[in-house]
């Protein structure tokens, strides 16, 4: 049986981890509340959790009278051409990096990384100019590239801590038998990079789709809106607020990130730890 002091500093860590989660996941429960309310539930004085006369309706309006399937067809084919290039371009650079040695090899990678340091808004004010001066300006391919920019140093470091820690007698042996700088990287070094380029596409995905101020900034057009500013901007106005059906298209666009998160995360968890412990 415990002592009476531990069983105490156990309920007291009960106690904090029991409002820690409340605190965590209030939000979602709110979320999917209100989906399920009728306009006039919204509104109440006093709110209800759970909804009283639960509705399908909000889901309908948002699916039948909005735009939200081209905001979600938008945004996945940003999300995933970004995340993909993402993984790629990392993957070559911090091969680079790990196993080759050049002039000024470390200072570089410094200044890749302290690119991290700068707020996202801040990258956003040098984009935009150069955006329109390119014609990129309003196009799914500016927006890919604008994501790129901000998602590559992460990427980067990320992938760099796994193969830093790979031996170098794999690599030399694999030369040593004729093998070639593409064949290692595609035959011996990517499939040890499984867990990594799955954080990596991750990363760079989820970021790309919940972002809200680079694709209101850089997107005018109301075809090529992806899910943040296409949700924003058609439920919530200067002079009216459409809450339920704007709950009930946050949850239609959070099944995409919640399902590849669900089935991936434990590589998720496993790339982002790498590196911390040889």
């Amino acid at each position: 049986m415990l002592p009476v002091q531990h069983r105490h500093e156990t309920w007291v860590f009960r106690g904090l981890l029991t409002i820690f989660v409340f605190f965590l996941l209030m939000p979602i429960l709110w979320m999917l509340s209100t989906s399920f309310k009728a306009p006039e539930e919204v509104f109440l004085k006093v709110p209800t959790i759970i909804p009283e006369e639960p509705t399908l309706r909000n889901y309908m309006r948002a699916l039948t009278e909005t735009r939200i399937l081209t905001y979600l067809y938008n945004g996945l084919i940003v999300s995933m051409t970004n995340a993909a290039l993402t993984t790629v371009l990392a993957a070559l650079a911090a091969y680079g990096f790990a196993k080759f040695r050049f002039k000024g090899r470390k200072s570089l990678m410094f200044l890749m990384i302290s690119a991290q340091m700068f707020p996202y808004a801040v990258l956003l004010i040098s984009l935009y100019p150069f955006m329109q001066r390119t014609g990129l300006f309003d196009t799914r391919s500016g927006l890919i590239l604008a994501y790129l920019v901000f998602a590559m140093p992460a990427s980067i470091y990320i992938l760099f801590s796994y193969i830093v820690n790979l031996p170098d007698e794999l690599i030399e042996a694999a030369r040593m038998d004729g093998a070639d700088e593409w064949l290692i990287l595609r035959e011996l070094i990517l499939p040890l990079l499984t867990p990594g380029l799955i954080t990596v596409f991750l990363y760079s995905f989820m970021w790309s789709w919940n972002d809200l101020l680079y694709s209101l900034t850089l997107i005018s057009s109301e075809t090529k809106r992806t899910v943040g500013p296409g949700l924003l901007l058609t439920f919530l106005g200067e002079m009216e607020q459409d809450w339920g059906a704007a709950m009930a298209g946050s949850v239609i666009v959070s099944l995409p990130i919640i399902l590849a998160f669900t089935f991936l995360q434990r590589f998720f968890v496993q790339g982002l730890t790498a590196g911390a412990v040889k």
